[in-house]
């Protein structure tokens, strides 16, 4: 009777822990859309679109393997001064440090914890002398014992306790080093904004000082005319409001640049310094429609969706150990060694010692922590798969919305650069009206003024483009790739 509750008992402990205590694990299906929205029809080499074009809101056959985001930084963008400036910030950027010790003791913890499914062994070694003077009641009392010995305990995982909780340290490991990925990817995106940034100030004040070089000329000329009576003193005032206008903003766009440069100085992780250049912001290359790919393939390229799944792993996993709770601890301990009252024979004799034997705890009464506590990782859990649904969400519009960014601003480039071009013949027309004198000198200032801000704001237009770009390969989730 004795051996056969023994074997029932041991068959039921083997049926309960052949079960999982935690959830079976599914990617959470995703509502993911069949294209885009503002996804740009397709383009020849030309910019033109074919007849045969699919609608904005598709994506296009052709595309369904290819995105902007599987491609290397490098390849995207292609000024060799940004690819330097990039390089060194993904080598000494405190962020990216920061991130990657996180990964290290990401590393460390894994390590700890997977520990627990294994093995302890110790060692202890303990001498001990006692002795007494001799006294009326009794004789003088001497003792020596010592003791050598190996200690051994392992806690059987019959419940998957341990093996759950490397199971969430093992996908916590993989959450950060996603994470990692997730601030290379944002840094690569920081430090081109800032560079094309830099580089359309430096534009600008390369218009100003070329807006006020023309301006100084028309004003000595006006000067000219009016001292020879040929023009009137309000000539030559409206034409020092053309420099002092020009004039005024040189400061400040110098100011602009030397902050820019600091600020990129810092995503370099060094001291604030001058930068250097490479392509002007009008040289830079430009896509006449940007590959988008499939929005299900979105799912496994970006970092912060692929980080929330894992954490979603994780919080799956926790819930097993939560449970195990329920059931005993089962541990096997054993210990060997030498005990001996003499030291003299610790390696002899009888002076061997060993033990062993199992033990079992099981929890009776804990006040409701153990129940409470699964429903706190299974809280922990919904909140995760909702947190990786509300990503995926997200990323599926910040695509969108990069790509009708991208879109519109290339179709206002083009429009600020016609403007620019009227506002440009504009001044040219009314500088020969007043050199033939059929017009006042405040139809020149009018025009001049109309140019120069054109240029300034086609400067920003370009700006605008470039800047979409850099945010769509970045909404793709590109620039991790090493």
């Amino acid at each position: 009777m004795r051996t056969t509750y023994i074997s029932l008992s041991l068959s039921l402990m083997l049926t309960l822990a052949g079960c999982r205590l935690e959830p079976n694990y599914a990617r959470p299906a995703v509502n993911a859309p069949g294209g885009y929205r503002g996804q740009a029809p397709a383009q020849d080499a030309s910019g033109n679109v074919p007849s045969n074009s699919a609608p904005s809101s598709s994506v296009q056959p052709g595309e369904a393997q290819k995105s902007l985001g599987d491609e290397k930084w490098w390849n995207v963008f292609q000024d060799e001064q940004l690819q330097s400036l990039i390089r060194t910030a993904l080598k000494n950027n405190y962020d990216v440090r920061i991130a990657a010790e996180r990964v290290v003791a990401a590393q460390a913890q894994l390590g700890i914890t997977h520990a627990d499914q294994l093995p302890s062994l110790g060692a202890s070694a303990a001498l001990t002398s006692v002795r007494s003077e001799k006294t009326s009641v009794s004789p003088v009392f001497r003792s020596d014992s010592g003791q050598l010995a190996l200690n051994a305990s392992w806690e059987l995982d019959f419940w998957g306790k341990y093996r759950n909780a490397t199971k969430a340290a093992r996908a916590d490991l993989a959450a950060t080093e996603w994470g990692q990925k997730a601030v290379i990817s944002t840094l690569v995106s920081n430090v081109a904004s800032a560079y094309f940034q830099l580089r359309t100030l430096d534009l600008e004040l390369e218009i100003t000082q070329q807006t006020l070089k023309s301006r100084q000329e028309s004003l000595h000329l006006t000067k000219t005319l009016a001292d020879g009576g040929a023009a009137p003193l309000m000539d030559v005032r409206q034409a020092e409001q053309l420099v002092y206008t020009a004039s005024a903003q040189i400061p400040t766009l110098e100011k602009q640049i030397e902050q820019q440069e600091n600020y990129i100085s810092i995503l370099l992780g060094q001291n604030p310094g001058p930068i250097a250049r490479g392509k002007k912001l009008t040289e830079q290359p430009l896509l006449p429609s940007i590959p988008a790919g499939l929005p299900s393939e979105l799912i496994e390229r970006r970092p912060d969706i692929r980080q929330a799944e894992e954490t979603l792993i994780a919080a799956n996993a926790r819930i097993g150990v939560a449970k195990a709770a329920y059931f005993p601890s089962i541990s096997l301990t054993g210990t060997a060694g030498f005990q001996s009252t003499a030291l003299t024979s610790l390696f002899s004799g009888p002076a061997g010692l060993w033990s062993a034997g199992p033990s079992l705890a099981q929890p009776i009464f804990e006040g409701g922590r153990i129940h409470n506590n699964v429903r706190l990782t299974e809280s922990q859990q919904r909140q995760a798969l909702l947190t990786y649904q509300q990503t995926t969400q997200g990323a599926f519009r910040d695509v969108s919305d990069a790509l009708v960014a991208y879109q519109k601003a290339r179709e206002t480039r083009e429009q600020q650069q016609l403007l620019t071009d009227a506002a440009q013949d504009a001044a040219r027309l009314s500088h020969v009206r007043y050199d033939a004198g059929a017009t006042a000198y405040l139809e020149v200032l009018t025009n001049e003024t109309n140019y120069f801000n054109a240029e300034l704001s086609l400067s920003q237009a370009r700006y605008a483009e470039v800047l979409a770009l850099v945010q769509t390969y970045n909404a793709l989730g590109g620039g991790w790739q090493q």
